[in-house]
């Protein structure tokens, strides 16, 4: 490795209509309290990174409650997905970016 440089990979999400078509439950949700969240088309990584801030500031609201039950497997998909795209290990965190896709499609189904 280098001493003055490292390198980084990034998740950057693809949505071929943006997150509003591919999840608008859960971006009406969001939109609710921060616009800016929706605007910026996070990932649906980023998005698990954020969970524990997003608990807190959508507290009392029905995207909190939905959120709750996913907690510990959101923020142990983070941790793994960046663990392995770290160790270059990208076909497993592939897998379990779908599985993350997974999971918020369940949200997805769950919010009004």
């Amino acid at each position: 490795m280098s001493k003055y440089m490292q390198i980084t990979v990034t998740v950057q999400p693809y949505y071929r209509q943006g997150i509003k078509d591919v999840y608008p439950k859960l971006a009406k949700h969001l939109g609710y309290l921060d616009k800016k969240l929706v605007a910026e088309n996070l990932s649906l990584f980023q998005l698990a990174g954020q969970v524990d801030k997003l608990l807190y500031a959508y507290d009392g609201t029905p995207l909190r409650e939905a959120l709750l039950p996913k907690r510990e497997r959101l923020v142990k998909l983070h941790k793994d997905i960046g663990e392995l795209i770290a160790a270059w290990k990208l076909a497993p965190a592939d897998r379990l970016l779908y599985e993350l896709e997974d999971l918020f499609a369940d949200l997805e189904a769950e919010l009004d």
